[in-house]
């Protein structure tokens, strides 16, 4: 069984943090706050704790610093809030005058580096209601114990525009993240060596040049950081172009199929049960989801029902039927069953909602994906005719055009970009012509679509002694990239370094008479050490399950994903 989300990764290390650099910071016995919080704070601790946590921390009143509020003079007031105009212009607006401030006294935590001129701004307006004014550094959200986020909206438009004139917006864009991405290093107490894919684009040059400089400016002035030299871990920045069939191949393990396939809207499902609407957040503190979630939708749908089972001829309650309306009544006459039964009857109706959108439609565009994606069929013949394996696609009227458009995508990703006049053809028997957009747009992003690229594609690892479906062949380029990087084996020609790494990492495994030999030395590189990878673009569902798959594979070695 997975172990509860709060005694384990990057939610975990993110609540100790702000534990430690903020409420024990101001804690004072018997004294209870009122918390300020601005649209990303909330975001950031919503990820990682509850209301009961705040409680504890001697927080009564969380409040949003941009709506109005009424004053409470006789308490002081936490302010945890990112370091931009909007948030410090409200925090002015309540301590205005002595006579008009809304609460006793301030403490104010910036996310990030504060700006001089905000800094100033707040000194000269209102310094004695101040009892304490520091940087955390934390600029990110940690979205699993895994994945996190960065959360800039206008990032992939500003990263893929073709218009000049948003070259500014692209600059302040890429300096914004290597702030963050700095702060996600300082966090696991980490100064990575730094390295980027070459290709397709130079975005990723650009950012991790940025990440690097700052790193190094980090570790100079942190007083109390003990890390001044490189650690043994990686940090990988990749532009979205490198992989472009994962992210629109249809994926047929339990998270990414339900979060494709269903109108999930902010981790909550809505489902129905005894005809009642109800809903349901996907999250860590569900131990079950977070052991799920990253398998076959097929071994899903044989390990709930046993679940159900198991709990069900325990008690000799159903009589070994384990239908939605006998749970039903189980739960009825079972109270204290009730919230185990609730959670495995809510992921049994994800998986039955999954299954009746892929019976309906999705089954049939599985095959055609996965041999267009992989070159070759489930008996591993070669695709001789691409456009043959597309058209059946393309003349099924089950089909809706986004999934077409899906298909047609992948035909050409397969073939490394298309002619004008073929592109043009398929657009008009689809009749697709107001949404070409979705497919001649991946060309910003590096991917070849017209003309055809004479580039050779890299070659992929071979996984055909891998155990998997016929319709869950595909495995993401990421897997690969991860595996060799733990494994030493990425070309430094294709990843070039933006800095001197320990000499583990430096792809050469030359050591000395002095070192230890060679087996033991990547020991010592592997214990403890982590891969951090940033994709510029975006990440896929099925990516953020490799990075779960590849740590455990290597066990001493921690992949964490991020956009």
């Amino acid at each position: 069984m997975a172990p509860p989300v709060m005694e384990r990764g990057l939610k975990s290390v993110v609540w100790q943090k702000i534990k430690a650099t903020v409420f024990d910071d101001c804690k004072k016995e018997g004294e209870w706050k009122i918390m300020l919080l601005d649209d990303f704070t909330t975001k950031l601790l919503a990820s990682c704790c509850k209301m009961a946590d705040l409680l504890a921390e001697g927080i009564t009143v969380v409040e949003n610093i941009y709506k109005s509020r009424e004053p409470v003079r006789q308490m002081k007031a936490l302010y945890f809030v990112s370091p931009t105009s909007k948030s410090v212009d409200c925090f002015l607006r309540d301590f205005a005058s002595k006579s008009e401030n809304k609460y006793k006294a301030a403490y104010i935590y910036f996310t990030d580096f504060c700006p001089d001129s905000l800094f100033n701004k707040i000194k000269a307006s209102c310094s004695k209601s101040i009892r304490r004014c520091k940087e955390i550094n934390i600029s990110f959200i940690p979205l699993e114990s895994q994945v996190y986020t960065l959360d800039v909206p206008d990032a992939f438009y500003y990263c893929y525009s073709p218009d000049p004139s948003n070259a500014n917006g692209k600059d302040a864009v890429m300096e914004t993240m290597a702030e963050q991405i700095v702060t996600v290093c300082a966090t696991l107490d980490e100064n990575p060596g730094v390295r980027y894919k070459s290709k397709p684009l130079d975005n990723a040059n650009k950012l991790a040049q940025l990440v690097e400089k700052k790193l190094e400016n980090y570790y100079k002035i942190d007083e109390k950081s003990q890390i001044k030299g490189k650690t043994h871990s990686q940090l990988l920045i990749i532009d979205r172009g490198f992989d472009p069939v994962s992210t629109v191949l249809h994926e047929l393990t339990f998270q990414a199929m339900a979060y494709d396939l269903l109108p999930i809207e902010n981790d909550t499902y809505k489902y129905k049960t005894d005809e009642k609407e109800k809903e349901a957040v996907l999250e860590e503190d569900d131990d079950l989801w977070v052991r799920i979630r990253h398998r076959h939708i097929a071994v899903v749908l044989e390990e709930i029902p046993k679940l159900m089972k198991e709990i069900s001829s325990t008690k000799k309650a159903t009589e070994g039927k384990t239908s939605l309306s006998a749970l039903s009544q189980l739960m009825k006459k079972m109270p204290h069953f009730r919230k185990q039964i609730t959670k495995q009857v809510v992921h049994l109706n994800l998986a039955e909602d999954c299954m009746s959108k892929f019976k309906a439609n999705i089954e049939k565009l599985c095959k055609t994906e996965q041999d267009l994606a992989l070159g070759t069929d489930a008996e591993g013949q070669k695709v001789k005719d691409s456009m043959r394996v597309l058209l059946p696609v393309l003349l099924n009227k089950n089909h809706d055009n986004y999934d077409k458009i899906r298909a047609i995508l992948l035909y050409i990703f397969s073939i490394n970009g298309t002619t004008e006049e073929n592109l043009d053809r398929l657009v008009q028997n689809v009749k697709i012509e107001n949404e070409s957009d979705m497919i001649r747009n991946w060309s910003y992003l590096g991917v070849p679509i017209v003309p055809q690229s004479q580039q050779v594609r890299p070659p992929r690892k071979d996984r055909s002694a891998e155990e998997t479906f016929q319709l869950s062949r595909w495995t993401p380029f990421i897997k690969d990239i991860m595996e060799d990087a733990i494994d030493n084996r990425l070309d430094s020609r294709e990843w070039p370094y933006c800095s001197q790494c320990p000499a583990v990492w430096n792809g050469s495994g030359a050591v000395s008479a002095r070192q230890k030999p060679r087996a033991h030395y990547l020991e010592d590189r592997k214990n403890g050490s982590k891969l951090i990878i940033f994709v510029i673009g975006g990440i896929t569902y099925s990516e953020m399950r490799c990075a779960y798959e590849v740590s455990q594979a290597y066990k001493s070695c921690e992949v964490i994903i991020a956009e």
